[in-house]
């Protein structure tokens, strides 16, 4: 069965119809191919004349330093931050005259404490004739000596949480 002249054409027509999209679909392949070419050279570097395979184990190399260099830092994050627990991180300061016959509040108290409140309260008594230097261990924000107001008070400045 002969094609007329109209079938003829429109096969044509169909045919360029389908050329064009193909050559627009070959097109857009090699732009998509070139942009990953472009992004995995990015990725693993030139890697002129080194194949795929090695450039993975390359790239799998570098993440196993990088996991090595991670866990070093996470262990010396722990380290410093047990070290910092056991830092002066609170203070507390008082000043007062523990004396009536001497002008100002010379005599000071200062707590000097951890996280957990461990550490020492100094005390300064300061008088006409000479000044006494006083040092407390505190557990847990206490004293197994007797403290007096202006160190208690100097302790409990230190552990408030606003520390005034």
């Amino acid at each position: 069965m002969p094609l007329d002249a109209q079938a003829l054409s429109t096969l044509v027509a169909v045919l360029a119809v389908a050329v064009v999209v193909l050559a627009v679909w070959v097109a857009w392949l090699q732009r998509s191919d070139a942009l990953l070419r472009r992004r995995l050279r990015r990725l693993i570097g030139d890697g002129e004349g080194v194949g795929l395979d090695e450039l993975l184990d390359r790239q799998f190399r570098r993440l196993d330093t990088v996991a090595e260099r991670v866990d070093a830092l996470n262990r010396l994050h722990h380290e410093l931050q047990g070290l910092a627990q056991r830092s002066i991180q609170k203070v507390g300061v008082v000043r007062f005259n523990p004396f009536a016959d001497t002008g100002g509040d010379q005599s000071f108290a200062v707590a000097l404490l951890d996280a957990e409140g461990n550490g020492v309260v100094l005390s300064s008594l300061h008088g006409r004739a000479d000044t006494r230097i006083f040092a407390k261990p505190v557990q847990g924000g206490r004293s197994k000596h007797a403290l007096s107001d202006e160190e208690q008070d100097a302790i409990r400045k230190a552990l408030s949480p606003a520390g005034v």
